[in-house]
């Protein structure tokens, strides 16, 4: 009797679903581009800011136009933010790689490599030059503005 209970219990357990945090996610590939929650706000629009994305960063799960938004400005698909499971991809890496006894290499190299990281990096690193132009521009009319402003003041 006192088995039967203890397997009971086991396979509740088991049926769980686990969930999947969208906002720490979303804070994955935001880091993965190197990109701070400020330069994330910027691209978001002006009703954001640094302490909204850390917010958006905290919830498990996203409105379906919200997730929409972000996952333009991150350049991922949606499916990305919403099925991205840290566990499932743990396991993936493990299963890659096998116990050789005689050092061999231990990583499964059956995928043929489809793009040049080079030409990768160069693209991430122009996007981020052009987002730094889009917030220098940004900080000079803020200037621009608020010299004006002072000028009228004196006037």
């Amino acid at each position: 009797m006192f088995q039967f209970k203890i397997n009971v219990a086991m396979t509740t357990t088991e049926k769980l679903p686990h969930q999947v945090h969208q906002g720490r996610n979303v804070k994955r590939f935001r880091e993965m581009l190197g990109m701070k929650q400020e330069a994330l706000a910027l691209e978001l629009g002006e009703d954001w800011s640094q302490k909204r994305v850390s917010l958006l960063e905290a919830r498990q799960t996203l409105e379906p136009e919200l997730l929409g938004q972000v996952a333009k400005v991150l350049h991922v698909p949606e499916e990305a933010i919403m099925n991205f499971d840290e566990e499932a991809a743990v396991n993936i890496i493990s299963n890659t790689f096998t116990d050789f006894k005689d050092n061999a290499s231990g990583i499964n190299n059956n995928c043929e490599l489809t793009f040049n990281p080079i030409d990768k990096l160069m693209n991430v690193m122009e996007e981020n030059k052009k987002l730094y132009e889009r917030l220098l521009k940004a900080e000079q009319d803020k200037s621009d503005l608020l010299e004006r402003m002072l000028q009228g003041g004196k006037a």
